[in-house]
């Protein structure tokens, strides 16, 4: 379903560059109908919602195929808690922090998902946290596979222990 809202998102952004290029084909002096800038305009936003949903679609599948390499793992949701996100040059970040509370040294792999505010699925990345000793604490960054623009929240998607 957040993917669907994504494309959804993303047609709507494109919407606008729709009443734009309308707006320019009904001022221009050039050879474009108002119906030829209308289709060119329809192709793309349907150009945008498909490659902001190839995007997210991709970035879950390779999450995915991470979870499925990580051998032997252990639901560990319930240790793994998230800072702010910020902004680092044109990405997203937010600090990943796993906490031990086993007996011996475990490795986490966590799946990030970035939103906007409408809850709308942006990007999803994985992080390793590698060597977390018994009864402490490592910290991690996640960083977004792409910009993302608007007010960006990050949540824990799933986590595993092993």
């Amino acid at each position: 379903m957040a993917g669907k809202r994504s494309g959804v998102r993303a047609m709507g952004a494109a919407a606008a560059v729709v009443a734009l290029t309308l707006g320019a084909a009904g001022c221009s002096d050039g050879d474009t109908s108002p119906s030829d800038a209308a289709s060119k305009a329809g192709s793309a936003v349907s150009s945008a919602a498909s490659k902001a949903s190839d995007v997210v679609a991709s970035a879950t599948a390779e999450a995915s195929q991470k979870f499925n390499e990580f051998k032997d793992g252990v639901d560990a949701k319930d240790d793994v808690k998230l800072g702010d996100v910020a902004k680092d040059g044109d990405r997203s970040t937010v600090p990943v922090t796993a906490t031990n509370g086993q007996s011996s040294t475990k490795s986490y792999m966590v799946q990030v998902d970035f939103r906007d505010g409408g809850g709308n699925l942006l990007d999803t990345v994985v992080v390793s946290v590698g060597d977390v000793e018994a009864g402490k604490s490592k910290e991690a960054t996640a960083r977004s596979n792409r910009s993302l623009d608007g007010d960006v929240t990050a949540d824990v998607s799933r986590a595993l222990r092993h």
